[in-house]
Formats: C-alpha cells, sequence, structure tokens
C-alpha cells in the first residue's frame, strides 16, 4: 500500500530525518570538500616539486656546459636528496656520470650508473643506462660486474646487437676468443644494415677469425 502524506506531515517527516541524521551529512560534505581541498593542494604541491626538480636540472646541464663540474654537483646532489622520486634524477644521473668519464673519474660514472638503474623510466632510459653502466665496468676491468649488467636486461630492448658486441668485447677481455666471435657474429646478425658501428663489427669479426684460422693452420 502506497502511503501519501499531505505537505506538513512531510515537512515533519524531513525536520525529523535531518534532526537524526544533519550531523553526518554535515560531516560528510566537510569530508568531501576538505578532501576535494586537500587533493586540489596536493595538484599544486607536486606541480611546485616538478618545476623545482625542472629548474635543478636545467643548471646542472647549464653548469656541466661551462665546465663547472663541481657546481654541476651542488645542483645534483640537491636533485637526489629533494627530488629524489622525481623522472628527472635518472636524466641526470647519466649527464653527470658523463661528466666524470670526461674528468677520468670512470668510478665515479659507474657508482651514479648503478644507483639510477633501479628507478630509470621509460624503459628505453634504463636499457641506454644499463649499456653505459656494462661499458664501464668493462673499461675498469669488472667483467662478471659487466656480463651481468647484460644480462638483467629485458628479453627484448632494442639494443640487442649492442649488448650482444659488449658481450663479444668481455670475453675477448677474458680471452675467450670463441665465446667472443660468436657474440660478434649475433650482434652483427641482429643489427640492421647501414648502422654507424657495423665497421668496427666487421673488424673485430675479421681480426678474431683471422686468428682462429692462423691457430688451427699452425
Amino acid at each position: 500500500m502506497v502511503e501519501v502524506y499531505d505537505s506538513h506531515e512531510q515537512s515533519e517527516r524531513v525536520k525529523k530525518w535531518l534532526q537524526e541524521n544533519g550531523s553526518a551529512i554535515v560531516m560528510g560534505l566537510v569530508l568531501a570538500f576538505g578532501g576535494l581541498f586537500g587533493f586540489k593542494q596536493w595538484q599544486l604541491w607536486q606541480d611546485g616539486k616538478a618545476q623545482q626538480a625542472s629548474s635543478e636540472y636545467e643548471t646542472m646541464l647549464e653548469l656541466l656546459a661551462e665546465d663547472r663540474l663541481n657546481d654541476a654537483v651542488a645542483n645534483f646532489e640537491v636533485l637526489k636528496s629533494e627530488h629524489g622520486s622525481s623522472s628527472y634524477l635518472p636524466l641526470a644521473a647519466l649527464q653527470m656520470a658523463r661528466a666524470r668519464v670526461e674528468s677520468d673519474q670512470v668510478d665515479l660514472a659507474v657508482s651514479l650508473l648503478k644507483q639510477a638503474l633501479p628507478t630509470a623510466e621509460p624503459p628505453p632510459l634504463k636499457v641506454i643506462i644499463r649499456e653505459r653502466l656494462a661499458r664501464l665496468q668493462l673499461e675498469l676491468g669488472q667483467l662478471d660486474d659487466a656480463l651481468a649488467t647484460l644480462d638483467g636486461a629485458a628479453s627484448d630492448t632494442g639494443f640487442e646487437s649492442r649488448f650482444e658486441e659488449i658481450r663479444g668485447d668481455i670475453h675477448r677481455a677474458r680471452g675467450e676468443q670463441g665465446e667472443a666471435l660468436a657474440a660478434y657474429r649475433r650482434a652483427m646478425d641482429l643489427g640492421d644494415s647501414g648502422v654507424g658501428y657495423r665497421p668496427l663489427l666487421e673488424m673485430k669479426i675479421d681480426d678474431l677469425a683471422g686468428a682462429a684460422d692462423a691457430a688451427e693452420s699452425s
């Protein structure tokens, strides 16, 4: 049976309901608007942090371009301490590592790249850092570490040919000529024709293949 109330009775029921539930409504509105205000404030804070990180990164690049490494290091440290989760930090580490290499501080460059690798985004940046790290570890004679760096890459990076070339260099440094030659040949098969490093790769293959032939004929 449908109940029909006159306007006075409806009004009285509304008043009673508000008396019983009004405080909950007010609290809900407070929380809703407070949450919205808080979210807006959080967004503004995030935007401000991103702008600060961008500013520190750009300043660091300018200082590096002026060969002011010590000053650039100070900016990098601010970026690392105050914006540790920023996407600018891995980029900054990559640039700082390059500056360290140019200053013959390869060990410091390796440390920077190792710190940046786990959190580097987007994925292509992680691949670039991994390649540079492996090459520097090879240069320092850290052959096992260099191989581990390469082996830690995803199966599809777009850098497979370059990674195989580095793997060949590592095996060659170990005196493992056969493994090095096989890696160089895989690099050649995986690489696109016309890329700049192929002539050097061909020289490495010819050198090792010639040495292998000479060893067999002797």
